[in-house]
Formats: structure tokens, C-alpha cells, sequence
């Protein structure tokens, strides 16, 4: 279905920048397991903080493909700069379902305030007059460390019991604990924020099933209104594209050819063929990526694209995991340096690849299932 959304070169040329500041700083990012203030501020400065924010709180307002070329693009420099972009335009995006007041907070200060989120209900919300109490440890929660809000995610009083709720937290109310100690995305800084009785006013939450439907509060801006399924795959993707493309300019600088004895022709011929098939399956995936994207942009999406969406960037993040594999082990043992390049992005994509919407053993059964159940009420059915 084609989308209303146009594409602007905007944020990716912003992003390019981002980019180039990122490079430089991506060995330091992954040992110090936090991403260099600077490219911090280079990525607001592209754009990505306010990419999903209304446009009546300055916000652009933007579409899924600009995200998913633009966080790819500062993949190739720095998988946990992509990373944390893509995470902080989500977070942000989030913001639109809370009531207009609770808006207005979030973004009182300009529409680049760093937004981090926590999608499972792992606090407790006790109903108070005027809001609630909250108490929680949410793991595992990209760029905390830069946040000036989180918006989290808790068990609430509701008709049905304890419904999930979202809470939107000031930086003065919750404690990082560092927690994130682990092979690959090091610099996404992705620690433990912690919440101990903190009250949160009524204007500061909303229903989780709200965000899940796209029912935005106060825009009908397509951005809002995609349904959470479209899009989750889309922004935990795209890191990966970018890191693969990364790999391969990084593995063809080093097999480059160059003069050499006769003798080195079969090792040249099996570099060009490595080359050319780790590019097709970096496009291959790229184009199952830029098919959700434009799914994520179109107004209306059918049955069928809706629960495709997964199973595209799923299955993509697995092809682009397969590439850099492939990449890695004909590096040989200088491709395994604690400083190489390829042996970093090897991590980071293996570890990336491990998040529960990128898993296509899930994603791809419920597509399976819906073509079968298609199938049977065809004509031939």
C-alpha cells in the first residue's frame, strides 16, 4: 500500500553527521559502556529526539522510513549511537498518549527533551487522590543515562483488575543502577532505572492499550495512530542494517585488492564473491526493512501487512546477523582483535538480534498462521 508520508533528506543528512561525530568514539563508547556526551547531543542535534513529537509542541512529526535510513546510516559508524537514537524516537513517540497536560510537561522545555521508555509492567502504581504511587526496576533501559524523563511501565488499579499503565518520570525521580554488563551494544548504557514511592500526578499516566492501538491523544498525525505492531521491528532494526553495512566496508578495506604473486588470484576471487554476497543480503534485508517502514507510513494497513510487519524486520535481523557471521569468520584472527571494528559490530548484532521483537520464531508462526487460515477460506478452501 503506498504511503502519504513524504520523504525528507532532512534527518538523514542530520543523521550522516551524527554519524561521522559517532565513528570516532565507537571503540570508547564500547568500553566505557556509555555512549560520549557529544554524540549524545549530536544526535538530538539530528533531529531524532523530536522526529515523533507533535508538531504543536515543535516537533517534526515524522515518518518510518526517514527513521530507518537515518538510524542506519549512524549504523555504519556505531551500532549503539543507532541504537539509542532509534530508542529515544520511539520513547518520545510515546509521549502523544498521554493527556494534554501531561504533554505539555513532558516537552516544556523544547521538543529534544531525551525521552527513554520501559515497555514491561515490572512496577506498582497504588491509586492516591490527584494520581498514584509508584514503585519499580525496570531493566534494561536504553540510554537511561542521558534521560530527562522516563516513561515506564506499571501494574495499575483498572476495571479488570491490575491493568498496565504508563508513567512519565522526571530525571529528580528515579536512581540508575549500573546493571548493563554484557558482550555487544555496551554503549547503549542500557541500565536498571529504579523508582522507589514516587508520586505520579493523574495527567502523568496512561493505558498501555492506548499506545498498543495508536490512540493518540490530540493528533491524528500517522506517526500516532500506527498501531504498536507495525512499528516495533522497524526501530530495532534498523541499528542492525547499518551495523552490517558497517561490517562489510570494514572486511572490504582490509581484503582491498592490491599487487600481489599470481599465486593470490583464487584467494581474489573468493573475496569478490564473499563481497558481493554479503551486499546482496544486506539489500535483500534492507528491502523487508523499507516494506515495513512503508507499511508503518501507509494510512491503513490489512489484515495481512499488519501481522507481516514482524515477521519482515525479524527475519531481516536475521539475515544481517548471517552477513556479519559470514564477514567475521573469513576475517581470520585479525577481525578477533580487541579493537577490530568487525569483531565489535559481530557482538553488537548478536546481541541486538536478541530482542523479543526480533524474533522471527514468533513473529514468523503468526504469519504462517494467518496465510494457512487465508488459504482456507479461499476459493479453494
Amino acid at each position: 500500500m503506498p504511503s502519504r508520508v513524504s520523504l525528507s533528506p532532512g534527518l538523514l543528512r542530520s543523521a550522516q553527521q551524527a554519524a561521522a561525530t559517532a565513528a570516532p568514539r565507537a571503540t570508547d563508547a564500547d568500553a566505557q559502556r556509555r555512549l560520549h556526551p557529544e554524540v549524545v547531543q549530536a544526535l538530538l542535534d539530528a533531529g531524532f529526539a523530536r522526529h515523533f513529537v507533535p508538531a504543536r509542541w515543535g516537533g517534526s512529526e515524522g515518518g518510518y522510513q526517514d527513521l530507518l535510513h537515518s538510524v542506519a546510516a549512524v549504523g555504519e559508524a556505531c551500532t549503539s549511537a543507532a541504537w539509542c537514537g532509534s530508542v529515544i524516537a520511539g520513547a518520545s513517540r510515546m509521549g502523544v498518549y498521554l493527556p494534554e497536560v501531561g504533554q505539555a510537561d513532558l516537552w516544556a522545555e523544547g521538543p529534544d527533551a531525551v525521552v527513554v521508555g520501559a515497555l514491561m509492567p515490572r512496577g506498582n502504581a497504588v491509586e492516591v487522590p490527584g494520581g498514584w504511587r509508584l514503585t519499580g526496576a525496570w531493566d534494561f533501559t536504553s540510554a537511561v543515562e542521558s534521560s530527562q524523563w522516563a516513561l515506564v511501565c506499571a501494574a495499575a488499579p483498572g476495571a479488570e483488575g491490575r491493568d498496565p499503565w504508563f508513567f512519565a518520570v522526571p530525571r529528580p525521580d528515579f536512581q540508575v543502577a549500573d546493571t548493563w554488563h554484557t558482550v555487544g551494544m555496551r554503549g547503549t548504557a542500557s541500565n536498571t532505572l529504579v523508582v522507589d514511592d514516587v508520586f505520579v500526578p493523574r495527567h502523568r499516566g496512561f493505558d498501555r492499550r492506548d499506545m498498543i492501538a495508536g490512540r493518540a491523544v490530540g493528533s491524528r498525525a500517522r506517526c500516532h495512530t500506527t498501531p504498536l505492531r507495525l512499528i516495533s521491528g522497524v526501530l530495532f532494526g534498523a541499528p542492525a542494517l547499518g551495523a552490517a553495512r558497517g561490517a562489510l566496508a570494514s572486511w572490504s578495506a582490509a581484503n582491498a585488492p592490491s599487487p600481489g604473486p599470481d599465486g593470490q588470484d583464487a584467494r581474489r576471487a573468493a573475496a569478490t564473491l564473499a563481497a558481493a554476497r554479503a551486499a546482496f543480503g544486506i539489500d535483500s534485508a534492507g528491502l523487508l526493512l523499507e516494506r515495513a517502514a512503508r507499511v508503518a507510513d501507509a494510512d491503513v494497513a490489512t489484515a495481512a501487512e499488519s501481522v507481516r510487519n514482524a515477521s519482515d524486520c525479524s527475519l531481516a535481523v536475521e539475515q544481517l546477523v548471517d552477513v556479519v557471521e559470514q564477514l567475521f569468520r573469513s576475517a581470520g584472527s585479525t577481525g578477533q582483535l580487541a579493537g577490530h571494528r568487525l569483531q565489535r559490530i559481530w557482538r553488537d548484532v548478536h546481541c541486538l538480534a536478541s530482542h523479543t521483537a526480533l524474533r522471527f520464531g514468533t513473529a514468523g508462526a503468526a504469519y504462517g498462521s494467518h496465510l494457512l487460515r487465508s488459504a482456507g477460506t479461499g476459493p479453494d478452501g
